[in-house]
């Protein structure tokens, strides 16, 4: 690794432990914490059933976001109003679990977020992804039930992580949010997580690489939208003419989204 990128990786990695701690990795512990007793997350194990050895249980202040990241003054609000507490529940490594390093992922971190409320403000996420160095899966849990959500994590030009587009669970009770280890290095196990995650919406990219099958994905999802507004436009419609412009356009769109 060259000095500059190992010296911004060091960089990263302090600024993290800064977010976890609120001091100098080199001359404090981390600081630990635990759930509400009446939260899934109370044991400090994960829900997951992952390995006891990746275990992590430390929370991660709230006033940390706001003192050492760019954090608007409405989306402190969305810090304050919407999270109950935020904790760095396992670490996915070559070092915690007997798995080969991964080309691109080197650790996948769950941090679980417990909230106030069902919803999560969607800049959250996407916030804690692009200053965190490390890929994350995130677990959601409001009132006895919980969620999970990743990003694509795809490395950008600058060495840096860009999240991308985003895959949730629904709605689960604990013991029915089933999410497992799977992979030979931990480039998979997070393209593993990933697809487990995305659900049905993967069914038919079981084949492909990540990258290529999240692109057709999101071509699903945009035709999807056009297919509707379209047919939509279709029902207005008073002059027979355009509405059979209209229909054939809608036909193709149909047709390119049946072969996706």
């Amino acid at each position: 690794m060259a000095r500059g990128e190992k010296n911004k990786k060091q960089s990263l990695d302090i600024n993290y432990s800064l977010l976890v701690t609120g001091h100098s990795p080199l001359n404090s512990p981390l600081a630990t914490g635990h759930s509400p007793l009446n939260s899934p997350l109370a044991t400090g194990h994960s829900p997951l059933n992952l390995p006891s050895s990746t275990v992590f249980g430390k929370r991660i202040s709230k006033q940390k976001f706001y003192d050492n990241l760019n954090v608007t003054a409405q989306l402190k609000r969305v810090f304050v109003d919407q999270i109950n507490q935020i904790i760095w529940q396992n670490k996915i490594a070559p070092a915690t679990i007997n798995i080969a390093a991964g080309e691109i992922v080197t650790e996948i971190e769950v941090i679980a977020i417990r909230l106030n409320q069902r919803e999560l403000d969607k800049r959250v996420m996407p916030l804690i992804d692009k200053e965190i160095p490390y890929h994350i899966l995130f677990l959601l849990e409001y009132d006895g039930e919980m969620q999970a959500w990743i990003g694509y994590k795809e490395q950008a030009k600058s060495s840096a992580f860009k999240p991308g587009r985003y895959y949730h669970t629904e709605w689960l009770v604990p013991e029915a949010l089933n999410l497992r280890i799977d992979g030979l290095n931990m480039d998979k196990i997070y393209e593993n997580f990933i697809r487990q995650i995305a659900g049905e919406r993967f069914d038919n990219d079981t084949d492909s690489e990540i990258k290529e099958a999240i692109s057709r994905d999101e071509r699903r999802q945009k035709l999807a939208k056009e297919i509707a507004a379209l047919e939509k436009k279709v029902r207005r419609e008073k002059q027979f003419n355009r509405q059979v412009e209209l229909n054939t356009k809608l036909k193709t769109l149909k047709e390119e989204l049946r072969l996706l």
